[in-house]
This record gives C-alpha cells, sequence and structure tokens, in this order.
C-alpha cells in the first residue's frame, strides 16, 4: 500500500492551497513520528481521513516541538501521542515519567504527615542508618515492626520507644521506619510533641482542642517525638498525653516515642513532677503503664550528628 503522507504531500502540490495551509500540511507530514504513525496506521486510514485530521498532527508536532525547545505548553508534563479514534487521527496527553514520578512522591509524602520536624526527615531511609554495633538492637526491631506491620497491619504490633542523648538519631530513626512504611501504603503522623503541646494550648481560644486531640489519638500509626524535652503542665499530661495515650491503647494502634529520658527518667522526674513542683507519683504512674504497654525501651548511643 502506498506511503500515505507521502501520496498526501504530492496532492498538496498538485491543488492551489495557500501557501500556510501547504506549510502546515507539510509540517505534519514530514515530521518523523507522523510517518511512522501513519505507515502503522494505514490499513485504518484513507488520505480523506488523514486530511480531516491534519490540524491534529498539526497540533501533535507543534507541542513537541514546544517541548523540545523548553517553552510552555497548555498541559505541563503531559506528552502528546497520536491515536487513530473512528477513523479520525486525535491527540491524546498521557503523563510523562516525570510527571508520574512526582505524583508517585507526592503519594507517598502525604502517607507520612510530618508536624514541627525538619525537612530533612523525608528522607530518611532504613537504609541509611547508622547500624553499628551497639546501635544495633534498635535498628532490628525496626526492621522487624515494618515487616510484621505489612504482613498483619490489622493485628497489634508495640511500638519502639527510642531513648538517647541529644542528636544521636533517635528521631531520624522514626521517621526512617514512617517512610518505609509509606513505600508500603500505610499512613504515619510523626510530631514533634514539644510543638504539639504549645498548639493545643493555643487552639483552646479557637475551640479546636478536641480537633487537635483526634488527629492524634487516631493516626493509625503514631509517633510522639521528643518526649520529655519540654516542663510539663497537669493539663497536658492528663487531659491531653494521657487522652491520647488511653484510647490508643484501648484500640491496639502502634505508637511510637522518642525521648532524651528512659523509662526510669520519664516517671519519676518529668511525669511525676508537675509545672507547681508538686509530686503527682500515681499520675505518673498510670501514663507510664500505657506507654509500656504500647512500646518497647531502646536505648541509642553514638555522637551528637547535631553538632559533631
Amino acid at each position: 500500500m502506498e506511503d500515505i503522507g507521502k501520496s498526501l504531500t504530492e496532492q498538496m502540490q498538485r491543488h492551489n492551497w495557500s501557501k500556510r495551509y501547504n506549510e502546515l500540511v507539510e509540517t505534519a507530514l514530514n515530521d518523523p513520528d507522523v510517518k511512522r504513525f501513519l505507515a502503522e496506521n494505514k490499513h485504518l486510514l484513507t488520505k480523506d481521513d488523514v486530511m480531516k485530521s491534519i490540524s491534529k498532527l498539526y497540533e501533535y508536532v507543534t507541542i513537541k516541538q514546544k517541548m523540545a525547545q523548553g517553552e510552555q505548553t497548555f498541559a505541563p508534563g503531559y506528552l502528546p501521542t497520536l491515536a487513530v479514534s473512528k477513523h479520525r487521527i486525535e491527540v491524546v496527553y498521557v503523563p510523562s515519567e516525570q510527571l508520574l514520578a512526582k505524583r508517585a512522591k507526592q503519594e507517598l509524602d502525604a502517607r507520612v504527615k510530618m508536624i514541627a520536624l525538619p525537612k530533612s526527615m523525608r528522607q530518611a531511609q532504613l537504609v541509611d542508618y547508622d547500624r553499628s554495633e551497639e546501635r544495633n538492637e534498635a535498628f532490628r526491631a525496626a526492621l522487624q515492626f515494618t515487616n510484621d506491620y505489612a504482613k498483619e497491619p490489622k493485628k497489634f504490633h508495640k511500638g519502639l520507644y527510642l531513648e538517647g542523648s541529644f542528636g544521636v538519631g533517635k528521631t531520624y530513626l522514626l521517621a526512617a521506619i514512617a517512610n518505609d512504611l509509606a513505600k508500603r501504603g500505610y499512613k504515619t503522623t510523626l510530631v514533634h510533641f514539644p510543638s504539639f503541646a504549645v498548639d493545643i494550648k493555643g487552639s483552646i481560644g479557637q475551640n479546636k482542642t478536641t480537633e487537635y486531640l483526634e488527629r492524634l489519638k487516631k493516626a493509625p500509626i503514631l509517633m510522639l517525638d521528643d518526649i520529655g524535652a519540654d516542663s510539663l503542665s497537669s493539663w497536658i499530661r492528663d487531659d491531653v498525653l494521657g487522652v491520647i495515650l488511653q484510647y490508643r491503647m484501648q484500640e491496639e494502634l502502634p505508637t511510637f516515642f522518642s525521648s532524651n529520658l528512659s523509662f526510669e527518667q520519664l516517671e519519676n522526674e518529668y511525669l511525676a513532677i508537675n509545672n507547681r513542683g508538686e509530686a503527682e507519683p500515681l499520675k505518673a504512674l498510670r501514663i507510664m503503664e500505657r506507654i509500656k504497654f504500647l512500646a518497647d525501651e531502646y536505648h541509642i548511643v553514638g555522637k551528637n550528628r547535631r553538632n559533631p
């Protein structure tokens, strides 16, 4: 069967069409991708079909040229392709690999809600975690959790309570766990608890306290970063932290923590003394019972990566 594009070009030269139209037709028909498309679909298209669709072919070629020159198109991120529909040629716009990758990254980021944490934590990966011998126990526990949770997400899995000095990578490990879970399709909320405490105090006048609490109470997987780093009021301890932990314990929802304090220090030094200096050991004990139900303690050692 004859070459449709070549035949149409010869036909164009025999007719007294306008110079501009001739240029349009010639530009469209001489494009290598158009030639290949017409050759592949010559059994579906007549010369009349092609001529009726010449504006579509020209649109396709023009958009390609703009993209090659880095110019903005009306559909950024989409690539033009040609298709046959009912003996007519159509231009179909499909997402580019770059756009698909961007969307995938956005979907991944949406599964990890980070509140008051450095943007760099978005890049945290388990594979990059410093796995020195004394840090290996926590790392293995992190891997065990992600694997076990992925196998049985409806089953209760205890989280990790990461304890250690400033800057040793506790927050990084939490973020790496969250990012790994995101790749597996699971949602996590990772929040800097001292910042959250300030925010929820400010929400009182806006009648949004319940809304703030609900976000953390019902998060599928919750990570409370830097517990014990701020002065604690009785209200934050009992009506915020206590309420969150009680709900998560009852519903058996995975919960993680990071702190500069050990379990013992958290109970006896942080939770037991309110901001008025009064000792409240029983209230501290109730909070610790919930934390211990939800997470196992792991000690993290290492150099301070914030101030090397």
